[in-house]
């Protein structure tokens, strides 16, 4: 008997040795064979998360110089793989499209989006198939937005009234706010078949700074996102901005369903956007719409919609400003194009290739999401002979490639002629060319990519051609960035505007 038990002792014993080494040969092997990817050793526990600052994108730039295209950071219990040039982001949103199509968990997506109901956050499944396709085909694609192109053109008008108004008197004119103002309603128009503000003023300038708080909380790297023991904590005071933010957005947005609701019986016949999505609560098929998905699919699309293609604008406009070149070329190209008889409509701009230059040229050094949306690996996988564990979160740094020295001559200069001749006059911002992926690539890339082309096509060169721009007296030109989930300027465009065209051409 108690030979019986020595020998069970002994064989528990080589049982645990063999267990243990058979973990340590394999762990040991996996690692040599199939390393992670270089990146900063981080500290105990929080991990690389405190060398991010307040400036990610520029940081995160910086690590790649020196860890190379494809780096990994621990950040607290989570690991996270960051994308830095073409050839990196193509592995990732092209070859792994599919391994990297969800989003991580994160307090933005849980308190802001509805717990992730939206479209923007969702998991990659019937849900979110059916909230794009339906964005797609009343909002969002080719054929929407032709249907919808007299709203954009009235809508405009509006703002260069108030424009050439405000330049008469010689007052500067803040150009995020009128871009807010006018593209919030732009979108009211396809959404709820109304403008959201009669006239600009606190209630269209508070809608604004909603946005961009929306934005900049979203962008956060979030101390809880990473170490969930210690979220109940909230140490940055994250969670509780958001969800104040929250219920002020849902105020707002069952405002407008249900004054939507209460005109029903006046768009018999002509649904809007909003009469097709809820009809989707009744949908026979096996997905269907419920009010919270509703909410946050307006959300996306009223934030998303104002502030990503505004930031654009606002830097081009910017740097032209400081370029007065530049500038000065773009007039005298829609002036040979169009003439001053009349505003610039949205069938002129095929034919100017330098305004569409600039815009381009705004996508790369001023990309409106600096780090692209954050998924993760469904499954572990291999990049560049590196080893990607199973839910790995992946950010790819938009900003940094976009001012890469080994793809772009002299990238800090803002320079249209890049795109006009040589290797990159055939690049396309819409996700197929590497260089230059301002909304992303792959089955997430941003759902309004065709929307915000156009928007910032359209109302760049009519504010180009509109007018003429000069700082304040005494104003010097910031061009300081200030992060978030869209890439602000630290302080708003604020210029003097002088109308160039006849005066029958500002009437809205």
């Amino acid at each position: 008997m108690a030979l019986d038990i020595v020998l069970l002792k002994e064989l528990t014993a080589a049982a645990l040795i063999f267990v243990i080494t058979h973990f340590f040969i394999r762990s040991l092997f996996s690692k040599s064979t199939r390393p992670l990817p270089p990146g900063p050793k981080g500290l105990p526990l929080i991990g690389s998360l405190p060398s991010l600052g307040t400036m990610p994108h520029v940081e995160l730039a910086k690590m790649a110089k020196k860890f190379g295209p494809v780096m990994y950071l621990k950040m607290g219990t989570c690991g996270m793989v960051v994308a830095s040039t073409p050839d990196a982001a193509r592995a990732f949103l092209k070859t792994l499209d599919i391994t990297f199509s969800n989003r991580p968990p994160n307090a933005g997506a849980t308190h802001l989006a509805y717990d992730a109901q939206d479209m923007v956050f969702a998991h990659y499944g019937s849900r979110w198939k059916l909230l794009r396709k339906l964005s797609n085909l009343h909002m969002l694609g080719g054929k929407a937005l032709e249907d919808w192109a007299q709203v954009r053109a009235t809508e405009l008008g509006h703002m260069l009234r108030a424009m050439s108004d405000s330049g008469r008197r010689s007052e500067p004119v803040v150009v995020p706010e009128m871009l807010a103002y006018s593209m919030a309603n732009m979108i009211g128009q396809v959404i709820l078949s109304r403008r959201v503000f009669e006239r600009k003023g606190t209630e269209s300038n508070e809608f604004k700074d909603m946005v961009v708080e929306l934005m900049t909380s979203a962008g956060y790297f979030n101390i809880s996102d990473f170490i969930p023991s210690i979220a109940w904590m909230d140490l940055q005071g994250i969670e509780r901005g958001v969800k104040f933010l929250h219920k002020k957005f849902d105020v707002l947005i069952t405002k407008m369903i249900e004054e939507h609701k209460s005109t029903a019986h006046q768009r018999r016949g002509k649904p809007d956007f909003l009469d097709v999505v809820m009809a989707q609560q009744e949908n026979s098929g096996e997905e269907k719409l419920n009010l919270t998905n509703i909410k946050a699919l307006l959300l996306n699309l009223f934030t998303a919609g104002t502030d990503t293609s505004s930031s654009v604008i606002e830097w081009s406009l910017a740097e032209m400003i400081q370029n007065p070149k530049i500038l000065a070329h773009a007039q005298e190209e829609m002036d040979r194009v169009i003439g001053r008889e009349r505003r610039l409509q949205e069938s002129d701009l095929s034919k100017l290739p330098y305004l569409q230059a600039i815009c381009k040229e705004g996508f790369r050094k001023h990309p409106s999401t600096p780090l692209n949306l954050p998924r993760v690996s469904s499954e572990a996988c291999e990049v560049n002979g590196y080893y990607i564990p199973k839910n790995t979160r992946l950010s790819v740094n938009i900003w940094a490639i976009g001012r890469d020295p080994d793809v772009w001559e002299n990238p800090l200069e803002f320079n249209p002629d890049r795109f006009l001749s040589g290797k990159h006059a055939k690049v396309d911002p819409r996700g197929n060319d590497f260089e230059l992926i301002p909304f992303g690539a792959g089955r997430r890339i941003c759902a309004g990519t065709r929307m915000g082309i156009v928007l910032v096509e359209y109302i760049l060169g009519s504010l180009v051609h509109s007018f003429d721009w000069k700082l304040p007296d005494g104003v010097k030109l910031n061009m300081d960035e200030a992060f978030g989930l869209a890439l602000q300027k630290a302080v708003p465009l604020a210029a003097i505007v002088t109308p160039r065209l006849v005066p029958s051409a500002y009437v809205a």
